[in-house]
């Protein structure tokens, strides 16, 4: 007969089984909450509500035993700084079991096992809550406008080295230009010296057709004025005739 022997044996040897729950109650107090099946929560129940029992009493005797179960150091010295603030209240019911349904492996029905909080822990876990998100929204907001100002910064580089480009595209066609200009002047040159010859030539051209032009008036006036003095010395002999 099994008398002073409280548990299940879940198929597996004591050393097993005793490794199993004290990784599954670590888990327990490190994350608030496991999945597990019924049966495991239901005998996890028991080493929990032990070790919450231990940090409730708080002495040397009770943090070495609890040592002697939870895996992790952190983890028992968190459970003892905060099991007489959450749990001085209460006697029991430490946890709390929440059938979720069957796996859909091997069908075995799953449970969820969490701690039980009290009303002022979950007021400040919403308070913190509550500060977490201000926080993210602020650092959220704070992103936010540094990458605007990054960003304006980046437009104000952008428009500056276009204006910049634009000077120097504006001063190289300037240059292009004056040595465009040079390149025509230095090209015409030639010709204009080519026009100034052929200007001195019709000048020249030009100052011996108007002198001839003058000689010959000059030969027409003589030549008018012997044809008129030809033309009045017959009307003297006539003159003279009648006289004889």
């Amino acid at each position: 007969m099994r008398h002073r022997k409280a548990g299940l044996k879940l198929n597996r040897t004591s050393s097993h089984r005793d490794a199993m729950f004290r990784n599954m109650v670590t888990s327990l107090f490190k994350h608030q909450r496991i999945r597990t099946t019924d049966v495991k929560a239901k005998e996890l129940r028991r080493w929990a509500d032990n070790l919450i029992t231990l940090a409730k009493r708080g002495d040397l005797h009770a943090r070495r035993k609890a040592l002697s179960i939870v895996r992790e150091k952190e983890v028992v010295h968190k459970l003892f700084a905060e099991a007489a603030e959450q749990y001085g209240n209460r006697s029991g019911g430490y946890t709390r079991i929440i059938k979720l349904g069957r796996r859909p492996g091997d069908a075995a029905p799953i449970s969820l096992i969490e701690l039980v909080l009290s009303a002022d822990d979950k007021k400040k876990k919403t308070k913190k809550k509550k500060k977490a998100k201000a926080t993210i929204d602020k650092k959220s907001a704070d992103k936010k406008k540094d990458i605007k100002k990054e960003e304006s910064i980046e437009k104000k580089k952008a428009l500056e080295e276009d204006i910049e480009k634009k000077k120097a595209d504006e001063k190289d066609k300037a240059a292009v230009e004056e040595e465009k200009e040079e390149t025509t002047i230095e090209q015409a040159k030639p010709d204009d010296k080519a026009a100034l010859l052929e200007s001195d030539t019709i000048s020249e051209d030009a100052n011996g057709k108007a002198g001839d032009v003058t000689l010959k008036s000059a030969e027409s006036e003589k030549i008018e004025k012997v044809e008129t003095k030809v033309k009045k010395s017959p009307k003297k002999t006539k003159d003279a005739e009648p006289e004889a």
